[in-house]
């Protein structure tokens, strides 16, 4: 377990430095996680391909989402035979 000095440092452990290539002078990404703090090493989660080719898979699954809908049959809701005010009223001793 790592200790945070008096300047908010960490010591990341040897071990995981190498397993995730972190070097000195990298720079780690910090990133909350509700009551979580993950470490993000460099080049971790990030894309060799651009920007340009990351918008055109997201039109294509954008695409494909669009298409799956449109095959799915839409679903009407039943038809009911009360309504939400009656739900208010039941129960009481008029």
């Amino acid at each position: 377990m790592a200790k945070v000095t008096s300047k908010r440092q960490v010591t990341i452990p040897k071990a995981i430095a190498d397993d995730y290539g972190i070097a000195p002078g990298d720079e780690i990404d910090f990133l909350a996680a509700g009551e979580r703090i993950h470490v993000r090493a460099p080049g971790a989660g990030r894309s060799e391909i651009d920007q340009a080719e990351r918008l055109a898979r997201f039109d294509q699954a954008t695409a494909r989402q669009q298409a799956r809908n449109e095959e799915r049959p839409r679903h009407e809701p039943a038809a009911r035979s009360w309504q939400r005010e009656d739900l208010y009223e039941r129960g009481n001793a008029g």
